[in-house]
């Protein structure tokens, strides 16, 4: 098993997703990777003031890096469609500074609660010793960082946006994949092309406004396994807060839907149950969450606590 280090620089960072894109690195099935990355935005230094715009790494392509400023990706030997690789978060240590914007442009969030023709900027320092967030007001949050986007680019030509999550993974936005958490996701084209990026210091359910911290990452820890005995459909991780099925679909309740049959899926599997059996227990012992609905497609992870059912 090998330990290897990414830094964020052009040949490294990527704002979409291409099964095209070649890999920066080759990697085997056990192999650890620590990251270092920049917050979603692409920026290099803090986000104290709407204007003038922030300084952000260039040279940056038109056409290719519009989207998150992602890691990657990282090619996996003998990963291969049917697959699942299985991607354990050891390791997030976020950095100095990160930011929240809300309000300031035409979403359908922003227009229902009228906001859409003024912003407003967070400017947060953190320090990850104590977990600690303190904005330019004096307000204080307990930090839980995590990554937004973890994934793989779909088995399609072309050019393909950072901002819908997708079964391969992608802006998932959870906010429980902090670390000690492993993220379970179908594999969709060889070699699979995972790349990471868009960390978050801290996030509530739902993402309202569109953003968390966005913060950039001093050290995202890694590890990669290949698994042949597992076969997935749509994202999965076992989390400190217990077991996660994820649903994605431009519709609300239909993401739910995805994330409950998977997890009466998982129950079948793990304690034997038929269909109706894991669905009556379900409805007892676990809890539908929005993870985010500002991403076009909206995310739905539904969670079972470890020890609920013995």
């Amino acid at each position: 098993m090998t330990l290897y280090t990414i830094e964020p620089e052009r040949k490294t960072l990527h704002g979409h997703f291409s099964r095209e894109l070649p890999p920066v690195l080759t990697i085997d099935s056990g192999d650890t990777v620590c990251f270092r990355t920049l917050d979603a935005g692409w920026g290099i230094e803090p986000f104290v003031k709407l204007h003038p715009p922030r300084r952000k790494f260039e040279p940056r392509m038109k056409g290719l890096d519009g989207g998150h400023a992602l890691c990657g990706p990282i090619a996996i030997r003998d990963a291969q469609p049917g697959k699942t690789l299985e991607v354990q978060i050891n390791e997030i240590r976020p950095g100095a500074w990160g930011w929240t914007t809300a309000g300031g442009w035409p979403s359908k969030v922003n227009q229902r609660l009228g906001v859409e023709k003024e912003a407003i900027l967070l400017s947060w320092t953190l320090d990850a010793e104590h977990k600690i967030g303190t904005n330019q007001h004096g307000h204080t949050i307990a930090l839980r960082p995590f990554m937004g986007v973890m994934g793989m680019p779909p088995n399609e030509p072309g050019v393909h946006s950072t901002m819908p999550p997708r079964p391969c993974g992608g802006n998932i936005d959870c906010k429980e994949l902090v670390a000690g958490s492993t993220l379970y996701l179908p594999i969709p084209v060889p070699e699979a092309l995972f790349s990471v990026g868009d960390g978050h210091a801290a996030q509530g359910d739902g993402e309202v406004c569109s953003t968390g911290i966005e913060c950039p990452m001093e050290r995202v820890e890694l590890t990669f396994h290949l698994r042949d005995d597992l076969h997935l459909t749509t994202p999965r991780a076992n989390a400190p807060s217990g077991w996660i099925t994820l649903g994605f679909h431009q519709d609300l309740h239909e993401a739910t839907m995805i994330a409950l049959e998977a997890m009466l899926s998982l129950l079948g599997e793990s304690h034997g149950m038929s269909r109706l059996e894991a669905l009556a227990l379900a409805s007892l012992v676990v809890d539908l969450q929005i993870t985010q609905i500002v991403n076009g497609v909206c995310g739905v992870h539904v969670v079972l606590p470890h020890g609920a059912i013995k």
